[in-house]
């Protein structure tokens, strides 16, 4: 039988976060290290190599990094290999968190952005999947966690192409975990709520009241930190959450429920 503390361990692990250099990555990236897990952060610059030395130090353990734009759809898969080859050639957990925003008007929103941010935020997610899932079929066992928002439930506004991007996510989560469930390879999404982020920040100065408002509904009074996502990453990622699959799961401090 299993000591409680077992069913939150990640030893032995090894750890895919994409996004990883910064804000929510990050703080995912920290939580699986802090759990035992192999960690490889994927960036898209070589701040990249910097946020892995600066996670090593915190967790104690080491971590790497990868350098590559997921948007390409062509470089990916060169990407996930080069992650999986520096975790020694296996994959047990994906985060899909890389993703980017932009906000505008619907009627003036720029078809370049749109087709950048579905690459990034939807069909990159779609695709590291595709690659992970192969090899954890293969050994009967794996954890995708993707990275869903509070637009995966509603609409939002000045951001028809995050929105519908994350809405994207929410049902790729379930579709992917009704074809792969059964083979031993769960697939589930956090759906964070306002966080306090360089994605999010933007939303003071461009929508204040906006921004207010959001504030005045959230019943914990406050916005989240990627400090917050880092308890549920690691539920997801290990064998206390073995028959969850499917699931958008809000952390949000109550922000749905009011």
């Amino acid at each position: 039988m299993k000591r409680f503390t077992d069913w939150f361990s990640l030893e032995g692990k090894k750890a895919i976060v994409t996004g990883g250099t910064r804000g929510l990555g990050y703080g995912m990236a920290e939580g699986l290290s802090r759990a035992g897990a192999d960690v490889v952060i994927i960036g898209t610059t070589k701040k990249a190599w910097e946020s892995a030395e600066k996670l090593e130090q915190a967790a104690g353990r080491p971590v790497r990094a990868v350098v590559g734009d997921l948007s390409v759809e062509q470089d990916t898969p060169a990407i996930y290999e080069a992650a999986r080859e520096a975790l020694g050639g296996r994959a047990d957990i994906l985060v899909n968190c890389a993703g980017i925003q932009y906000r505008c008007r619907a009627e003036d929103f720029p078809l370049e952005q749109w087709n950048r941010i579905l690459a990034l935020n939807l069909s990159a997610v779609f695709r590291m999947s595709q690659l992970a899932a192969r090899d954890m079929l293969e050994r009967g066992w794996g954890r995708i966690i993707n990275v869903a928002s509070m637009t995966s439930f509603f609409g939002s506004e000045m951001i028809p192409a995050y929105a519908a991007s994350k809405g994207g996510v929410a049902q790729l989560t379930k579709a992917c975990s009704n074809e792969w469930a059964a083979r031993g390879v769960t697939v589930n999404a956090i759906a964070p709520g306002y966080m306090e982020t360089k994605l999010t920040s933007d939303m003071k100065e461009k929508n204040p009241a906006q921004y207010a408002e959001v504030t005045g509904r959230i019943p914990m009074h406050r916005w989240g930190t990627a400090e917050d996502l880092q308890g549920i990453t690691v539920f997801l990622a290990g064998d206390a959450s073995a028959y969850i699959t499917g699931a958008v799961i809000p952390v949000d401090g109550g922000y749905l429920g009011k």
